[in-house]
């Protein structure tokens, strides 16, 4: 027969000892009892994991869900009350609420990833928005040109647009090649300012990459 230690009492008096079932262990566990816990758990363990096994389908998840429903049951046991169900009832209420908790969580994670992968993706969207933005200062870049004289005009086309020299520009619009310079020059200025942009001395005044020639 065992005895308490130090004591030399019985601790369970065989002849006298009742089995107890969940509801008198859940008490002695709310007074702090780490004995009635330990009986408590292996009698209702399997119970609460069968129960989260069947929310979450996952056997890991399911185990870390029991282990967290036995762990709130001993922090918590102290707020049961038998005259509003049994101690099994409130253990399996309690796993049956975090299993669903967890589920919920890991919705809300995927959902997480989906709006974020969608946010980082080049979506046709993105596409659609540089081609709008390409289109706009295409338009932009046509109306300032219809603002120039038709020397302006041609000459900034055929240099910036067509390739030529400020030479051949000169020649194909049988123009002195430093009045082609001028008007060019001219030209960008006000484009620059109808734009609303700096356009830097080299580009206002240098002209194509090949007006040395």
């Amino acid at each position: 027969m065992s005895t308490r230690a130090g004591r030399g009492e019985p601790a369970w008096p065989g002849p006298e000892r009742v089995p107890q079932g969940p509801d008198d262990l859940l008490r002695r566990v709310a007074r702090g009892d780490e004995q009635a816990f330990s009986s408590l758990y292996t009698m209702i363990a399997p119970r609460v994991y069968g129960l989260a096994r069947r929310v979450l389908r996952d056997p890991a998840q399911a185990e870390e869900v029991a282990q967290e429903a036995l762990v709130e049951v001993w922090r918590t046991a102290g707020r049961f009350d038998a005259s509003k169900g049994s101690a099994t009832s409130w253990v399996l209420t309690i796993a049956h609420r975090r299993a669903v908790d967890r589920v919920r969580s890991a919705q809300a994670g995927v959902e997480r990833e989906r709006r974020v992968a969608a946010a980082s993706a080049e979506t046709p969207y993105d596409d659609v928005v540089e081609e709008v933005t390409a289109s706009l200062e295409q338009q932009q870049v046509r109306r300032c040109l219809q603002g120039l004289t038709d020397l302006q005009r041609e000459a900034i086309t055929l240099a910036y647009y067509s390739g030529y020299t400020y030479r051949e520009v000169a020649e194909k619009l049988d123009t002195a090649l430093p009045t082609i310079k001028t008007r060019m020059r001219d030209g960008l200025i006000r484009l620059r300012d109808c734009l609303g942009v700096e356009v830097g001395a080299s580009v206002a005044t240098a002209g194509p990459g090949r007006a040395g020639r």
